[in-house]
Order: structure tokens, then sequence, then C-alpha cells
């Protein structure tokens, strides 16, 4: 059977070969010299070969002294990754928050990584589905946490903040346009490109072009920020969205454009039922720090409702 690499042995050789002295080297590891040149000449026996040449000059490395160092440092390292993995406290907490596809997708993923930063261990798991189904879910425990859109005003939840709605289309093609071209929000009926039904901003939308008067068809419809987007900015229609979710790409428009107002939403965040165990606690504190204050993008200290990782889980 092939002999196996002693890592006590091997720490030992490196600790010569970076002190390049059995003494210094046993001061280091917090043995005598003694004891270090023992282990070396027994990691020499395992080897077969000699690592150190000893003189009255000192201690040199042998040529395959060199070759053994650069893998006695990686499997040292390997060694001591694995044992800290295995030594880290275990995930013990974790928060399920459910919200809508724009809001995981803007306004979640710098929350969720300066939530990791301060609470490594507390996992987090994030479900996509429309406002209303989100607090119908949370309401029979399926969900720690909800952060949803309602209308403006509306009970239930907690109010993070209000936010603008606003139209939005495709940018203008800055080259001379064709002849008959027409602008994709001036067409009728007006082409749209949206979220199911279901979406708040989406029957706030088609609330107020039946308002006016204006005719509209559905030409896009999709669960995915991302695929919205994308049809906004191939000129499949024009859409509506809050402002926080629109990306700089995509063209506002409004009463210039014959377009009407539009109210603003809340951002709220459910709750389960029931005495929340401290992960949901910090996590809807650090929603209502960053969304509420509206600090996302800007640099902040760490979240004000921080506690160390080990509290976290407790």
């Amino acid at each position: 059977m092939p002999a196996n690499l002693d890592t006590d042995l091997l720490r030992a050789f490196v600790a010569v070969a970076d002190s390049a002295s059995f003494t210094r080297a046993g001061e280091r590891l917090g043995r005598t010299q003694a004891a270090v040149s023992q282990q070396v000449r027994r990691l020499e026996d395992t080897v077969g070969k000699r690592v150190f040449e000893r003189d009255t000059h000192g201690v040199r490395m042998t040529r395959d002294g060199e070759v053994l160092l650069a893998y006695a440092r990686r499997m040292l390292t390997l060694n001591d990754e694995v044992l800290a993995l295995m030594h880290r406290s275990p995930t013990v907490a974790s928060v399920r928050i459910g919200t809508p596809d724009d809001y995981a997708t803007m306004l979640l993923p710098e929350i969720l990584a300066r939530f990791n930063a301060a609470y490594p261990d507390v996992m987090v798991e994030v479900v996509c589905d429309n406002s209303p189904d989100l607090v119908a879910e949370i309401e029979k425990g399926r969900y720690d946490l909800a952060l949803i859109t309602r209308k403006a005003g509306e009970a239930g939840g907690e109010l993070v903040r209000q936010e603008p709605v606003s139209w939005v289309a495709p940018p203008l093609d800055p080259a001379s346009p064709l002849p008959g071209y027409r602008p994709v929000e001036s067409l009728d009926p007006l082409p749209l490109a949206l979220f199911p039904k279901g979406c708040v901003v989406r029957d706030i939308a088609v609330a107020a072009l039946d308002g006016m008067g204006r005719d509209w068809r559905v030409a896009f419809t999709s669960k995915s920020v991302v695929a919205v987007h994308g049809a906004v900015m191939g000129g499949l229609g024009v859409t509506a969205m809050e402002a926080c979710t629109v990306p700089p790409s995509l063209r506002r428009i409004g009463a210039a454009e014959g377009f009407p107002d539009l109210p603003d939403v809340d951002i709220a965040l459910h709750r389960a039922r029931g005495m929340a165990p401290k992960p949901v606690r910090l996590l809807a504190d650090a929603i209502h720090d960053l969304v509420g204050s509206q600090l996302l993008g800007r640099r902040k200290p760490p979240l004000a409702s921080q506690v160390t990782a080990k509290e976290a889980t407790q």
C-alpha cells in the first residue's frame, strides 16, 4: 500500500524551509529543535528522498525538497480549508421571502449582498410571484416575509415606502426614421408589454388607459422583468412599472406623449403570523433600512440592526 504523508511532518518541513533553521522552526511550531529534526527525518523516510542538506553553514533545500515544498504548501492549504469548513458554525437559520420578479431583480440583490456580508450563516431563499398571490401565501405560512406592491394607502403589511409609477417606452432611434415611422407609444391600439393578470401596476395602467378612452392590446406578457424590459427595448410595446425598476436604457414618457399620470404605489412588507425568529427580523430591518430610506446604490455604514453572525442564528 502507498505511504500517506503526515500533515504534521509537512508542516514541520515547511516551517524549516521558510525559516532556514531547525531552531527557528521549532520556536514557530512550539517544539524543540530535536523534535523538528526528527519530524523532518521521518518525512524523508516516507518520501525516500533527502529534503535538506545540513552542514556547518546552515540548512539548504535539496532539489527534491524544492519539488516537495510546492506540494506541501498546497496540501496544507487544502487541509486547513477543509477543517475550517467542517468547523464552521452550521447554517441553523434561514429566511424565505416572496417578492415579484422585478423587486427580486432590481431591489433585492443589493439588500441580500449586504445582509449576507453581515450575517453569512443565514440562508435566504427568494421566491417570485405576483403580489396578491404572495399575500395569500404568507397568510398560509409559506413564507417568512413578502415584499410586495399594493395600491397607495391600501391596508395590510408594513409600508416600506411609496414609489412613483412610470410609463416606459423604447429609446428613440437617433438615426433618421424611415418614412411613415411612428414611435410605438403613438400606435392605435396601443401595444402593451405587461406582467400577467394579478400584477398591481398592470391593473393601474390599464385602468388609466380605459379612463381616458385609449384603445390598447396586450402585445407581450411575462412574469420576468428582464423579459418585459427586453420586449420594450425591442419595440414590442409600452409598459408601466415602478420607477425603481426602470433601467436607464429605456425612456420614460408621460403627458407630453399623451399618457395619463399614474398614481404612486406602496412597497409593503408582510410578515408571517407569530413571533418571527431573529434572522427574519434582521432581514425585515435591513429592508426597511435600505428600501425605506432609499439608500440602495449609495455607500452606507453597516446595517443599523447589525449584530454578530452568531447572535443572528440564536
